[in-house]
């Protein structure tokens, strides 16, 4: 019997809401260098294109607007290609930074059946608001958040994948905290 010398590739997306966690898990494994895609550098060099601020506003409406005009599967064929990049280039543990809609979802675990761990990062809504609140990049009033948060589940499919994820982390602590159950997650996945 032949025995496969194909190294098995494993893709890790971090889902949840804003101000959960995914940005700081997503760091987390980078600092570890883990070689990474990320779903909002399609829209952010597409607004470049089109000579656009990087505005929170901006963002949000030129990734519905980009997704309704190109299609739900916009970005994610992007993100594709770039994965099977970093495989041909021999990357074989691969974190998905920004996979948010069910269609997204779906493609994914088509393109990379078996490969596809997603795991949800969910905090209390007051808490991840008051990270929103605080966080020194684009910070979000109480009000602002509200909008987002049903903006992201109405308009993108947001809640599919977090109610499908393959595990959650519950992210109510600090870093630490959050870095433990990461460290833990990878063990549990052989990642």
């Amino acid at each position: 019997m032949a025995h496969s010398t194909k190294k098995q590739t494993q893709i890790i997306a971090f889902v949840g809401l804003p101000g959960a966690g995914k940005s700081s898990a997503v760091d987390y494994l980078k600092a570890k260098d883990y070689p990474s895609v990320y779903f909002g550098g399609v829209v952010l060099a597409a607004m470049d294109e089109a000579g656009l601020d990087h505005t929170a506003d901006n963002e949000q409406t030129f990734r519905e607007d980009l997704r309704q005009r190109e299609g739900k599967d916009f970005i994610v064929n992007r993100i594709i290609e770039q994965i099977n990049g970093l495989i041909d280039a021999g990357q074989h543990r691969i974190v998905a930074d920004g996979l948010y809609t069910w269609t997204e979802y779906k493609l994914m675990k088509r393109a990379f059946p078996g490969e596809l761990t997603t795991v949800a990062i969910v905090a209390p809504r007051q808490l991840r608001h008051r990270r929103l609140g605080t966080r020194p990049i684009r910070p979000l009033t109480n009000s602002e958040a509200n909008k987002r948060d049903w903006d992201e589940i109405e308009n993108l499919e947001k809640g599919g994948p977090i109610a499908i994820a393959d595990s959650y982390i519950i992210n109510d602590g600090n870093l630490d905290k959050l870095h433990q159950a990461i460290d833990k997650e990878l063990q549990a996945i052989n990642f």
